[in-house]
């Protein structure tokens, strides 16, 4: 496994490569200059179960806002930088856990050797990124255009440059959001660097699409032993990022907790709004992520107790009437209305 031989970085308190956990990445969409409604953002993703996040500083006061933002948060904060290698020398001031730059756009090697002589300073990790529409014009030359080898080229050359300048703490992303062409990127240089390897198809699109891709793409890679830190990047609330990148590694068996909830795709013999009281217990369970459990909600009290016999526990409704089951076994029959609540009850006495 890939995963288990890269080398161990940390950003923070959060350890990643080597074998450790894959983390959850997302980023904040706020102004980074906005301290409160930047820490408020960063809260709701720790809640979610964000333990990376990532900010832009695109401005002096953006760097200068990372010392009051990290105060008040509780997970490792990244700088996110392009073009200005005096943002990154600020941001590392002020208390950024790890930076993001291109090294390759920061402004040749004097200032790249002052940013990287600041990281070795402060011991924080550098995140090499290098995205498909970055590539130098003398690479989409060699490789006639946007290819998977031309991106990993990119990358390995500015992981050099890095090197060069006496540095290995160092993360690599690579990305593009064309999903076959990421993972094939990422399949060449997993076997070409020891570096963690942060993954992500860009620019994915609104939620829909971007869930999508992002499963297909992230499945792919992850399922081979790829990748040490994931982010699955949504046109939306990035709390939405964070939900989708712990049901990927949940359903990868590569994290494991908190509820799992299977609900049945809804027939002609379904006469309950199956689907509003799916999407209520997925709210609902969200309260009792402590808990491993499989929850199971049904449309049809004649097929639902064997349809969920492999869940803990299980509801299913219809025509007025309501059964709560416990492995396979029915154990109450009640209203329909009461569903719900007979289901948290049996969550907040769950041993």
């Amino acid at each position: 496994m890939y995963r288990d031989h890269t080398k161990e970085i940390h950003i923070g308190a959060c350890k990643i490569g080597g074998g450790n956990p894959i983390a959850i990445q997302s980023m904040t969409n706020t102004k980074t200059e906005d301290v409160d409604a930047t820490v408020a953002q960063i809260l709701s993703l720790e809640k979610a179960g964000c333990e990376i996040i990532r900010c832009t500083v695109n401005t002096p006061e953006a760097a200068s806002a990372l010392k009051e933002i990290k105060k008040q948060i509780h997970i490792p904060l990244v700088g996110d930088i392009h073009f200005d290698y005096r943002l990154a020398i600020a941001a590392i001031e002020n208390g950024a856990d790890k930076i993001r730059i291109n090294p390759g756009n920061i402004g040749g090697r004097e200032r790249l050797e002052a940013v990287v002589q600041k990281a070795k300073e402060y011991q924080i990790p550098i995140r090499v990124g290098v995205n498909s529409g970055s590539l130098e014009k003398e690479l989409l030359e060699k490789y006639h255009g946007v290819t998977a080898e031309g991106i990993v080229e990119s990358a390995l050359d500015k992981v050099r440059m890095i090197e060069e300048c006496g540095y290995d703490n160092m993360v690599i992303s690579i990305k593009s959001s064309d999903v076959l062409m990421c993972v094939k990127a990422h399949e060449l240089i997993a076997d070409k660097t020891v570096y963690p390897l942060h993954v992500g198809i860009t620019e994915a699109g609104t939620i829909l699409r971007g869930n999508i891709k992002s499963s297909v793409g992230l499945g792919i890679i992850l399922h081979q032993g790829i990748g040490d830190t994931i982010r699955v990047s949504l046109t939306g609330d990035p709390v939405q990022e964070v939900v989708s990148a712990k049901m990927i590694l949940k359903t990868l068996g590569l994290r494991s907790g908190g509820i799992e909830v299977v609900s049945c795709p809804t027939c002609g013999r379904t006469s309950i709004d199956l689907i509003g009281l799916a999407n209520q217990v997925e709210e609902l369970v969200s309260e009792y992520e402590h808990l491993s459990i499989k929850v199971a909600v049904m449309g049809c009290v004649v097929n639902g107790p064997g349809e969920a016999r492999e869940a803990d526990i299980g509801i299913a409704g219809g025509n007025g009437e309501g059964l709560l089951i416990k492995k396979g076994e029915i154990v109450r029959k009640l209203p329909e209305e009461q569903l719900l609540s007979a289901l948290r009850e049996e969550l907040i006495n769950w041993k």
